[in-house]
Parts: C-alpha cells; sequence; structure tokens
C-alpha cells in the first residue's frame, strides 16, 4: 500500500484551554491547525502495542447487527475483554462501554446517534489525571501494580475506508505537544452532561503518523489511552482523516470502538 501525504487536524498551541462535546459539536472550542504530514501504512512495520502504543489484531466477532446494542452488552464486551486479556497478560480487563458507533461523514449518518461523529481533531481520550481517577474507580480499593486504558477500533463498513484512522508513533511525540483540553458529553436523551480531561495536540514535524489501509471487518486495531507503567508506550494521539488515496465511490466508513480498563493486580 502507498504512503500518503494527509491533512492532519491539529490544535493551534497558545490559545484558550480548548473544550469539545460528543454531539453539540458547534459548541466545541478547538482551533484546528491543519498540516500536511506523511502518513504510512502501519501493516509494513509490525507495530506493537506497548512500543508504538498500538497494533493490528485478528479478531472474528460472532455480532452480525452492530447496532443491536443488546447484542453488543450481552456479546461483544466480553470478546472485546477475552482478547485484550490474551493479548496484554492482564489480570482483569473491565471494558467501560458498549461501543460507540461512527460515521465518515458522507453517509449522512454522522449525528444520527449519541457521539457519532468521526474524531476530526488530533487528541488523546484522557489525560493522566483522568486515568489515575477512572484507575482507583474501577479498582474498587483494590491494590494494582499496573493499569491500562486500552480502545479497540474496528471498521465494519468495507475496504477501502474514505476517513480511516490515523495513530501517531508515541516515541515521536514531546510532552509538551499535549495540550489539556475538556471533553464534554451531553446525552441526546436530555441526561445531565459530564466532562472529564483529556489532550489534544499540537503539531510537531517529528510526529510519525500510520494507519492500516483496507482494514476487513476480521481486523481491528488495538490502542492504548494511557498506561501506568512508564517503560511502556504511554498513549497515543489518534485522529479521522480524510484518505486523499480512496477512490471517490470508497463506501463511508462505519466503525465501532470499544473502551477497556486493564488491571494487573498487586
Amino acid at each position: 500500500m502507498t504512503d500518503r501525504t494527509a491533512l492532519i487536524a491539529y490544535v493551534r498551541r497558545g490559545t484558550p484551554r480548548p473544550f469539545y462535546y460528543a454531539n453539540a459539536h458547534e459548541k466545541d472550542r478547538v482551533p484546528v491547525d491543519l498540516q500536511p504530514m506523511p502518513v504510512r501504512d502501519a501493516r509494513a512495520i509490525g507495530a506493537q502495542v506497548d512500543r508504538e502504543g498500538f497494533q493490528l489484531v485478528r479478531h472474528r466477532s460472532i455480532v452480525t447487527d452492530w447496532t443491536d446494542r443488546a447484542a453488543l452488552e450481552a456479546i461483544h464486551r466480553a470478546e472485546v475483554a477475552a482478547l485484550i486479556k490474551e493479548l496484554t497478560g492482564a489480570d482483569d480487563v473491565f471494558v467501560t462501554s458498549p461501543g460507540i458507533l461512527r460515521y465518515s461523514e458522507k453517509s449522512g449518518k454522522a449525528g444520527s446517534s449519541d457521539n457519532s461523529h468521526p474524531a476530526r481533531f488530533v487528541h488523546v481520550d484522557i489525560n493522566d489525571a483522568t486515568a489515575a481517577q477512572f484507575a482507583e474507580r474501577g479498582a474498587g480499593g483494590r491494590a494494582f501494580t499496573r493499569c491500562a486504558a486500552y480502545n479497540l477500533w474496528r471498521a465494519l463498513s468495507p475496504p477501502p475506508q474514505d476517513v480511516p484512522l490515523a495513530f501517531c508513533d508515541i516515541r515521536s511525540v514531546a510532552a509538551d505537544d499535549l495540550i489539556v483540553a475538556d471533553a464534554i458529553f451531553d446525552p441526546p436523551d436530555g441526561a445531565p452532561e459530564w466532562s472529564f480531561e483529556s489532550w489534544v495536540v499540537g503539531h510537531n514535524p517529528a510526529h510519525q503518523w500510520y494507519f492500516f489501509a483496507d482494514m476487513t471487518a476480521d481486523e481491528a486495531v488495538l490502542f492504548k489511552t494511557n498506561d501506568s507503567d512508564p517503560t511502556r508506550a504511554h498513549c497515543v494521539p489518534h485522529v479521522a482523516f480524510d484518505d486523499p488515496l480512496a477512490p471517490a465511490d470508497a463506501p463511508p466508513r462505519i466503525s465501532i470502538e470499544m473502551r477497556a480498563t486493564a488491571y494487573w493486580w498487586a
């Protein structure tokens, strides 16, 4: 697969603290800084979740209808927990979301359900402060030697994907590239808003960007959003981008993201 140069939507440095919504993006304060960056096919490098922070995994799910929330709750949560436990050697894995379905704009379905827009600026879902809070809460008072937060991202639409997800090798990211922001969740059912701290990312020409071309339904990307072990990849900035080499008739991207927390007990 040919490498490409794509526009990566960074966030401008030196601006008031950014914030963004899960649904009401018209209220976001995220000053975008579009930068052309090389994006390479990660299939060629054998990326590893504890080195670059992301890796491609083979996984066949028995879920047949990804819009069936009951099936995701009853079946896919357990599938994801078992997969991450096998891949990482964690003692326990807790899947914290029944699944986030997202659609590229061309589908006409972006925004049709809760948090269904593609993530259009470079970010990390949680920062260290949020990760520590979530880790302690999830452990329920039990002591642990390591805690790591993972996402499992799967393209449900056939290849090629028009708006794939790009991942930045964490070894190319400087500490001051990470900008504290507020992620605000505004449920469409009118439930109260809630928020936590995340990171958005400023441009750095040293960043090394990758994606997995032509993903199939039996593949997924496991990537890290935090890890308490300083000897391993810490987190992965990521962003949805328009693939300049995707054909005009490429099917609109549909994807699902599962989020999980893994523990190694003391």
